[in-house]
């Protein structure tokens, strides 16, 4: 047996290490220190916005000659082959990492939700050039997915560098997603709750502060650089009375129903492209063709709609015209998504439900509430249907306070996104980013921490030393060797050692047949033949398997074709060891640890 030499620790990684310790103790003393940690990430979230949108402008600028690429009046064969173009290259990307990195790319929900915070930089970096290819070339794409993406990419690589604990790491993550959304908008309340809802997934005052202050810090670095965010002016909108939440709740369920068709039909596209022999990496190009073919239509289409809401919002369109804006753009939305163009449908959905706002207020006095202004519906469905697709109803409410500085406006909208909200989750129960988890197998409805369940395995809590015996030894022998009171169980296996069952030791000494032992076979006490747990099952799984077993105990073999018993595990410890994480847990959201 060979030994490797010991080699003593070189003096330059022994400081290295002590200057990490330090860091880490510093950073985890308290709360200061992970505020501290947001202001660089708030500081990083601002450059790196303004960064990413800036290539974007350079892109239609280099591409279509525009700057405002969905406001402009472009035609012909530069809508048409701008997308095109852009999913070739799209697809060329695409398949250079189907050959080099095999690993899905994770976002910072399914991170936070699973990951304990850990966010792959490099993916990071990798999914932000994709969604600024996506959107430059015209793709009806956001850029916030890209925004969030490479912020709490950066976040995540800060905390893993100084290796901070669980909870540490996922409010670093929403850290980044909250810089990166207030940045966006200018607007810090609609980034600080953007991270609680849709990237924490829970409130708690431990986690405001840092997210705030990230909020903030990444605001003011945009302003400093001269970025501008979304406004919308309200001039002369009517003072708001009680019957007015009439209509905005009925707004809220039309917003809620069009946005779950929509979700749907997304997911339809990207199954049915799945399901075809069409490759990957081609997807993109094809998708190109039907977006330009659109644009040919509707250059409003393009790109994530920030020139076209500017245009729209005051404009005074039919009711026609308007509805066919709505159902292009939702086309183009889906097309670029289903056909692996990279980006997010949260610019994209406050286009669209402005658009079903100015709808609703054209039909409005047909159904006797025709004293609103057009704007004010087209703000309250925008919320809405954001809410709907995104997730986040007070995220959308301030975000409507933020851009139009009325709060009388911001309770319609925040009955509205409550009521969106409402019906989506009890008819539908997902937003478009869990939805896409759940058709890919996962069980993620928020980012609230489930990792810790599926890290609490029954590899990890299971007794190896387990007494084992064979079925064929016969009674006699087996009354010799495991005396009463030896232990409670004993594990059979069948000659070529294959589970073949469990004996309850107590039940073969209290049997009051009197019969020859030597003719008894073991077989006729063998318990939970077909029970048994994997390794690789969650404390929940193992749970439901005590459960429809009706046993204390189960055998864990090591997968279900060798059948060969490594362990055993009792439901009294199972319970507890998911309690005393779920403890943990919950005393780490709290500030308690």
């Amino acid at each position: 047996m060979s030994t490797k030499p010991f080699r003593a620790p070189s003096m330059a990684s022994f400081f290295d290490n002590l200057r990490a310790s330090r860091l880490r103790a510093m950073f985890r003393r308290g709360e200061l220190g992970l505020v501290a940690l947001a202001v660089l990430i708030g500081v990083a979230a601002g450059l790196l916005v303004a960064l990413i949108g800036a290539l974007s402008t350079a892109l239609h600028i280099l591409v279509f000659g525009v700057e405002r690429l969905s406001s402009s009046d472009l035609s012909g064969r530069i809508v048409l082959f701008g997308p095109i173009i852009g999913g070739m290259l799209l697809g060329l990307i695409i398949f250079i990492l189907s050959k080099t990195r095999k690993k899905p790319m994770i976002d910072p929900i399914e991170a936070n939700a699973l990951h304990g915070g850990r966010l792959s930089l490099t993916d990071s970096i990798i999914v932000c050039v994709q969604n600024i290819v996506s959107n430059g070339f015209g793709a009806s794409v956001g850029l916030e997915a890209g925004y969030t993406q490479i912020a709490s990419g950066v976040a995540s690589k800060i905390g893993i560098k100084l290796k901070l604990r669980r909870g540490d790491m996922r409010i670093l993550v929403g850290c980044g997603a909250a810089g990166a959304i207030a940045a966006a908008f200018n607007a810090p309340l609609t980034g600080a709750f953007y991270a609680i809802e849709l990237i924490i997934g829970t409130y708690t005052v431990v986690t405001l502060a840092p997210l705030i202050v990230s909020a903030l810090v990444a605001t003011t670095v945009i302003g400093l650089i001269g970025g501008h965010g979304l406004s919308i002016d309200i001039v002369d909108a009517s003072r708001v009375t009680p019957a007015d939440y009439v209509p905005a709740i009925f707004l809220g369920v039309v917003c809620a129903a069009i946005g779950i068709v929509l979700m749907q039909a997304v997911s339809f596209i990207e199954e049915t492209a799945r399901k075809s022999a069409i490759p990957g990496w081609l997807r993109p190009t094809l998708g190109g063709v039907a977006v330009g073919g659109l644009a040919l239509i509707s250059p409003q289409v393009l790109s994530s709609g920030h020139g076209a809401l500017h245009l729209n919002i005051d404009a005074e369109l039919t009711i026609y015209g308007l509805a066919g804006l709505f159902m292009l753009k939702a086309a183009a939305s889906a097309i670029s998504i289903g056909s692996n163009f990279r980006g997010g449908l949260f610019f994209a959905s406050l286009f669209m439900g402005s658009l079903l706002g100015k709808i609703f207020a054209l039909c409005a006095p047909y159904i006797g509430y025709g004293s609103t202004a057009p704007i004010v519906y087209a703000v309250i469905g925008m919320s809405a249907f954001a809410a709907a697709i995104i997730g986040g109803p007070l995220t959308m409410t301030f975000l409507a306070l933020e851009l139009t500085g009325d709060f009388q406006i911001t309770a319609l909208v925040l009955a509205a996104v409550i009521t969106t909200s409402l019906v989506v989750r009890t008819t539908f129960g997902y937003s478009f980013a869990t939805w896409r988890f759940h058709l890919r197998g996962e069980s993620i409805r928020s980012a609230h921490d489930i990792g810790w369940i599926r890290d609490l395995t029954v590899g990890k809590m299971m007794r190896a030393d387990i007494r084992k015996a064979n079925v064929s030894m016969g009674l006699p022998a087996f009354k010799e060797k495991f005396p009463l009171g030896s232990t409670q169980r004993v594990i059979m296996t069948h000659d070529d050692g294959r589970y073949a069952g469990m004996v309850l030791v107590p039940e073969i000494y209290a049997d009051p047949m009197d019969r020859d032992p030597s003719k008894i076979s073991l077989e006729t006490y063998l318990h939970y033949k077909n029970d048994i747990l994997l390794p690789t099952m969650n404390a929940r799984q193992a749970a439901a398997a005590f459960d429809a077993a009706e046993s204390e105990a189960l055998v864990v073999v090591n997968d279900k074709i060798e059948n060969r018993p490594v362990g055993l595990l009792t439901e009294s410890h199972t319970l507890r060891r998911y309690s005393e994480e779920l403890d943990l847990r919950r005393r780490e959201a709290s500030g308690e640890l």
